[in-house]
């Protein structure tokens, strides 16, 4: 077995590990919730059907909090003292899930219908309302992590309204969307590993160097992210091929695509200009034309760079020789999902 492929089974098994730690204090705090929010937050989770019987559906892997109990692992912290912050960084990450899948109109998470599909929007807004009161509560008695999540919300939540906006915008520019990236996804995971770094009551430089370490991870993660919405396997993914294309969303790779000042560029920009729905055929040819205009390689270069960058981070972070281990691996991981 390569190197590499073990860092990756020992990440796996640190995220395996991270759930098992995570999830009774999760369903402790979804069961503070009145019916029937609490059924919804239950069936998002994967806890129970629609009928709010028992299930085990997955309530998915787990990243973000698991990134906290390492970096606090990483700076001679214990997992226990972090375990607070993680469950709060899980339940504000699905929060924003839930109201995801009612913005984009999603039909299916985690290969089955969605909280707002079975129980209608209205209902997962409220469960998403709930869990965002939930985190938030749940580090209520430590002041810096209630104020270092805060600021990751509203990073996040001005992420969240650029996409939106986005997709009613002829042209949006690469920088423009790289700032929404850094907003949407890689504010929660940088607050993160700076969460775990807080509850280890770590140095100041060494909570910036894992923040950095996160906002770099999220950046590399997105990136990866989206290349997946347009070549990944639909059994890796969960989505049809060029799922992203075909709902012409301007992904970063796209941006950079129809920002190119390519010829490529300039056919996808009108094929994302014809009305209707996007036929087979469209999001075959759109799917050529990204890779034609530099935006495939592009974007693995750029998450390539960010993987780099967050190793500098945490160097900056001066962690312990097997934290250190685990969180590169964690880099390595956001980098080379199968694409």
């Amino acid at each position: 077995m390569t190197a590499a492929a073990t860092t990756r089974r020992d990440v796996r098994a640190r995220l395996a590990t991270a759930r098992s730690l995570l999830e009774p204090p999760l369903r402790h705090a979804v069961r503070r919730l009145a019916t029937p929010v609490r059924t919804v937050a239950e069936y998002h989770f994967g806890w129970c059907d629609a009928a709010g019987d028992p299930t085990d559906a997955g309530w998915g892997k787990g990243l973000r909090g698991g990134l906290t109990l390492a970096a606090a692992d990483a700076v001679g912290g214990s997992a226990a003292s972090a375990v607070p912050a993680a469950v709060a960084v899980e339940l504000v990450h699905n929060f924003t899930l839930l109201h995801d899948d009612v913005m984009d109109h999603d039909q299916v998470r985690r290969g089955r219908p969605t909280a707002g599909a079975v129980f209608g929007d209205a209902q997962a807004i409220l469960a998403g309302d709930a869990l965002l009161a939930l985190g938030l509560d749940t580090v209520r008695a430590q002041p810096a992590a209630t104020a270092e999540l805060c600021r990751a919300l509203l990073d996040l939540v001005g992420g969240q309204s650029a996409d939106v906006a986005f997709e009613s915008r002829t042209t949006v520019g690469l920088d423009a969307c790289l700032t929404m990236a850094a907003g949407k996804t890689a504010a929660l995971i940088a607050a993160a590993c700076a969460l775990g770094a807080l509850s280890a009551d770590a140095d100041a430089d060494r909570v910036d160097g894992l923040r950095g370490y996160g906002h770099h991870l999220g950046m590399a993660f997105q990136l990866t992210d989206d290349l997946l919405g347009i070549w990944g396997d639909p059994a890796v993914t969960g989505k049809p091929v060029g799922a992203d294309l075909r709902r012409r969303k301007k992904s970063l790779p796209v941006v950079y695509a129809l920002t190119s000042g390519t010829a490529a560029g300039a056919e996808l920009a009108s094929l994302y200009a014809i009305p209707g729905a996007s036929t087979d055929t469209q999001v075959r040819r759109a799917t050529q034309l990204v890779e034609q205009s530099g935006g495939r390689d592009w974007a693995r270069r750029e998450a390539d760079r960010h993987r780099l960058d967050a190793l500098a981070c945490l160097a900056a972070a001066r962690p312990g020789r097997d934290g250190a281990a685990v969180l590169a691996g964690f880099a390595d991981l956001a980098t080379t999902r199968d694409h």
